[in-house]
């Protein structure tokens, strides 16, 4: 792996790897992704407005464990997120299932995924999988060094109103900025990263980045996205905000592994694959 990408990653906490899966490692995730939004799990939310319009989203179904545990073994991504963090071992977390169709949603609130999971460190990466061929305008967006800066409170992805309604409160975390109506004000308000991207492509991110998926549309109708999430040596415990009853200290996934660990516990149980 060429040097600049790692430095990529630690500085900007997002980078593009071309041309990372072969046809036949895309056309695995495929199948998994399409047998996970046919049998959605406990974490799933979908929407389907009675014409062409719908969205899944799905996290961390247990259904789908062992099957994914066996794909991510047949993956290189053991092997690349060894090199780009310079980590000895590498283990898998779970995915994340995102399907936009017909050509009219919505953005992706902006967000850290450490508002909702109870992790810290540098060795944490999310790998972006999508199966269309994606302009710039319809691709993640990352906030370029984020990643280093502020702990925001979550959104709770509820109001359309305000998208930065704070999922835990009580001021105990900042409140998210409102990163869309700033850029509208000033397009150079926030220095945001976005590729477009083929088939093959995978965007990498640390989950503490701030991030958001843009909508799909006309031109861009349908976007199909797998999400790996995995982590290296310096993942550690980092419990949430007791205030909030549905993610209090431990998240939602896994959380009765997640009860054994204390702050600062190095990030392990045997649950999740070690690829490394």
């Amino acid at each position: 792996m060429n040097e600049s990408v790692r430095e990529a990653f630690r500085n900007d906490g997002a980078t593009l790897l071309k041309d990372c899966l072969d046809e036949g490692q895309l056309a695995q995730c495929r199948e998994a992704f399409d047998w996970a939004v046919a049998n959605p799990g406990p974490h799933a939310s979908s929407m389907f407005d009675g014409s062409e319009q719908r969205s899944v989203v799905d996290n961390a179904n247990p259904l789908a464990k062992d099957r994914l545990d066996a794909l991510v073994s047949r993956l290189p991504f053991g092997r690349i997120f060894a090199d780009l963090w310079g980590s000895e071992h590498v283990w898998y977390f779970a995915e994340e299932i995102f399907l936009k169709a017909g050509g009219r949603g919505a953005r992706s609130s902006w967000h850290q995924d450490t508002a909702y999971l109870p992790w810290a460190g540098e060795h944490w990466a999310n790998a972006w999988i999508s199966f269309q061929p994606l302009p710039q305008r319809n691709s993640l967006e990352i906030v370029r060094g984020s990643h280093h800066g502020i702990q925001y409170d979550g959104t709770t992805f509820a109001n359309p109103d305000d998208p930065t309604e704070p999922l835990h409160g009580h001021g105990i975390l900042p409140r998210l900025p409102n990163i869309d109506a700033e850029r509208a004000a000033d397009p150079d308000a926030y220095d945001v990263l976005s590729w477009a991207t083929e088939p093959g492509d995978v965007v990498t991110l640390h989950p503490r980045s701030l991030h958001g998926g843009a909508g799909v549309d006309a031109a861009c109708p349908e976007r199909h996205t797998l999400v790996l999430r995995f982590f290296g040596d310096d993942a550690t415990f980092r419990p949430l905000p007791d205030v909030n009853e549905h993610y209090a200290r431990n998240g939602v996934l896994f959380t009765e592994e997640m009860a054994k660990l204390n702050p600062g516990d190095p990030f392990r149980s045997p649950l999740f694959r070690q690829l490394v």
